[in-house]
């Protein structure tokens, strides 16, 4: 079983090296990594092009213009040749070397058309100290509309429903992610399954977290996902979500 790994990147060379390497190191070998690179000016490339040799013609790489991470995501997809379809980010990396193989192992299930885990928000500089830590154990499609979505960076899905439902939507600036997801398992009820592992570790600075404008944005935009799909929900409701962040803050430091 083939999986595709899509990586969307643009002057990441600070971090890149980390998340090519996880990727290389995984011990399910059947990897087809993908790497859309949006025409980085600095050693992004240069350092990517390091690995390449060492994945035996599963790596494929381009570097061009995009309109922004989610017309890079479609890019990365529409050149899947796997039956799974992963993403991870450019500051981002799994925590252990067995992390696809779990993935691997769900998907024998012919039921099971996607799957999602945990992830660990990291500081930058220093991956080793927990800031907050995010389960997608309890998550259902009725949550959504609270503000509650399984992790992103972790859900891996049949590409087949991609090209049956859909990629992501370009016209989002941060949640299209959020919408697709339930678009995927709301809306079109594609079965799950949760993975209980600390899949990936997330660097904290990413665009939905700089500023009170950018969760501005984010929410404007989940209650715009939620009405295409079919879910009432409203600003006052998402504002709900951020108490259990806290509780997530306030669990990790202790």
């Amino acid at each position: 079983m083939l999986i595709s790994i899509i990586t969307v990147c643009y002057n990441s060379e600070k971090y890149i090296r980390s998340t090519v390497e996880s990727v290389l190191n995984q011990t399910y070998k059947d990897i087809e990594y993908i790497i859309v690179d949006g025409f980085s000016t600095d050693k992004t490339l240069e350092i990517i092009k390091l690995y390449e040799p060492h994945f035996n013609g599963r790596m494929k790489l381009t570097s061009e213009k995009d309109n922004g991470i989610y017309d890079a995501l479609n890019k990365g997809i529409l050149r899947a040749t796997g039956d799974i379809v992963g993403i991870l980010h450019s500051d981002d990396f799994y925590t252990t070397t067995d992390c696809i193989e779990r993935v691997a192992q769900v998907f024998q299930d012919k039921e099971i058309n996607s799957c999602f885990a945990d992830v660990r928000f990291v500081l930058p500089e220093n991956p080793n100290t927990t800031v907050r830590y995010y389960s997608s154990a309890r998550f259902a499609p009725k949550k959504f509309r609270f503000g509650f979505m399984p992790a992103h960076p972790t859900f891996f899905v049949r590409k087949e429903f991609f090209e049956k439902y859909g990629y992501y939507k370009t016209d989002y600036k941060i949640s299209a992610d959020y919408e697709l997801l339930i678009r995927f398992l709301y809306t079109n009820k594609l079965s799950y399954r949760y993975i209980p592992l600390d899949m990936i570790k997330m660097r904290t600075g990413g665009t939905s977290t700089k500023s009170w404008k950018s969760n501005y944005i984010l929410n404007k935009e989940i209650v715009r996902g939620c009405k295409e799909n079919g879910i009432y929900t409203n600003m006052l409701i998402l504002m709900m979500k951020y108490f259990r962040k806290i509780f997530e803050l306030v669990f990790t430091k202790n």
